[in-house]
């Protein structure tokens, strides 16, 4: 009886393994912090800073979501965006090519090779983005006349391309050990680093403009408003699902029987999560690179005229914004949802959906179903993403966070709770398995 009442050993080892997942995540964390303020030799730190304040719009975004690696110049500069854009175009190209279509079938040592096409995209991806941004970065001044790089040439090309697709890669690897070792998606995580890093200097500033009179007390009561009212939208949003109803057959099995069961078949909302908004910035971002490559030159003022119009904020830019995050949202849900193989996993475990038949007739059903809660799910993200922005531009309100942000900020946070409190579930029933067998000896 005694040992019933103590705390058992692998009760205490469950616990322990939680903490470790938890001090690795945050261990990773304070490295990418120390990381990012690591620079690239050869560019101008005052300069590199003022440069991306005066060209504003979608490098700001940008900036901002590396935790301000990109205004620093740091070897993070790029952040994760060569990963995720890699990992989704591999995504994509899984559905359309059939070797690849294969590989996904495979299991695990399919996925580990898909992993590795996924890995030399990354490579590829980031040393394009280094070496456009270093042949952007020597044709730049600020408007005072100061070159953002040092010593431009060959040299500086070579060490931006190296130094930030090394950094891209290892944010990869560590992205990738966080979700192994850690709790949570390391990738997201590293995301959400990003884009809070920069909170405490946003609330100073809105309380320095709040107590200068800059900003009024109404402008300010509306800011935490719409960061409370857009918070619990997402998380409602986030949690929504649509329960289908499945039915399982009555069965028989030696001396036991099975009555007819009835269980619920959960399809989220948004089945595509932060992916889309994500994506959608990262096209957009092209527009603004590919403007800096020879501001100069007479060919590249169509791009000046294109990234002014694309810059967040304008109607062109929220137009394509909104369209893009519905693409995707489409596009993704398809990749990561098979209403097919849904079907036939009910059809195998003898179950079915009342007044529909097994097999193509429940298929269709299931992604008619979901073919419209995607598109609410679509709407749903727009709307996120886009109030804030119209509230900053109609009423100057500095709300920091910005749609995007704030999604992708309360969706890891929910999910990194949602994988804490499956570890501690996991250790209290183990619990009571042990006390529940010592009670019967």
């Amino acid at each position: 009886m005694a040992a019933a009442k103590g705390p058992s050993v692998g009760s205490l080892g469950k616990l322990t393994e939680l903490r470790q997942r938890i001090f690795f995540v945050i261990a990773a964390l304070i490295v990418y912090r120390l990381g990012s303020f690591i620079p690239v030799p050869g560019v101008n730190p005052d300069a590199m800073a003022n440069l991306i304040g005066q060209t504003g719009g979608i490098l700001d975004m940008f900036n901002m979501f590396s935790g301000g690696s990109l205004g620093r110049f740091s070897v993070f500069a790029l952040g994760v965006v060569p990963y995720i854009s890699a990992s989704i175009v591999v995504q994509m190209m899984g559905s359309v090519i059939p070797s690849l279509q294969a590989l996904r079938k495979e299991g695990q040592s399919g996925q580990r090779q898909l992993t590795m096409y996924t890995r030399i995209g990354t490579v590829g991806l980031s040393a394009f983005q280094a070496f456009g941004i270093a042949v952007a970065l020597m044709k730049q001044q600020t408007n005072g006349g100061v070159p953002v790089v040092y010593m431009p040439g060959f040299g500086f090309i070579l060490s931006s391309v190296v130094g930030l697709t090394a950094g891209s890669l290892f944010l990869m690897w560590l992205g990738e050990q966080m979700t192994e070792r850690g709790i949570g998606n390391g990738i997201s995580l590293l995301i959400f680093a990003g884009i809070v890093a920069g909170l405490p200097n946003a609330v100073v500033h809105t309380l320095s403009m709040s107590s200068n009179g800059e900003l009024s007390t109404i402008k300010l009561v509306m800011v935490v408003a719409l960061v409370l009212t857009v918070t619990a939208f997402v998380v409602f949003m986030e949690r929504a699902q649509r329960r289908i109803t499945v039915n399982y057959a009555r069965r028989s099995g030696g001396q036991r029987s099975y009555m007819n069961q009835t269980s619920h078949l959960p399809l989220k909302i948004n089945m595509a999560g932060v992916i889309p908004p994500i994506f959608a910035n990262s096209i957009l971002m092209f527009p603004a690179m590919a403007a800096t490559w020879g501001n100069a030159s007479h060919q590249s003022r169509w791009l000046q005229d294109l990234i002014q119009v694309l810059s967040p904020g304008e109607p062109l830019y929220d137009i394509v914004y909104a369209v893009l995050v519905i693409t995707f949202a489409f596009f993704y849900t398809a990749i990561v949802f098979n209403s097919q193989d849904t079907a036939d996993n009910l059809k195998r475990s003898g179950a079915l959906i009342p007044g529909i038949r097994p097999g193509r007739s429940t298929a269709d059903y299931i992604d008619s179903v979901m073919s419209r809660l995607t598109g609410v799910g679509a709407l749903y993200l727009v709307l996120v993403c886009l109030v804030p922005t119209f509230m900053q531009n109609a009423w100057h309100v500095p709300f920091y966070f910005g749609g995007t942000s704030l999604l992708i900020v309360v969706v890891v946070v929910m999910d990194f709770t949602a994988q804490v409190q499956a570890h501690l579930v996991s250790h209290q029933y183990e619990g009571l398995l042990k006390k529940a067998n010592l009670r019967r000896g």
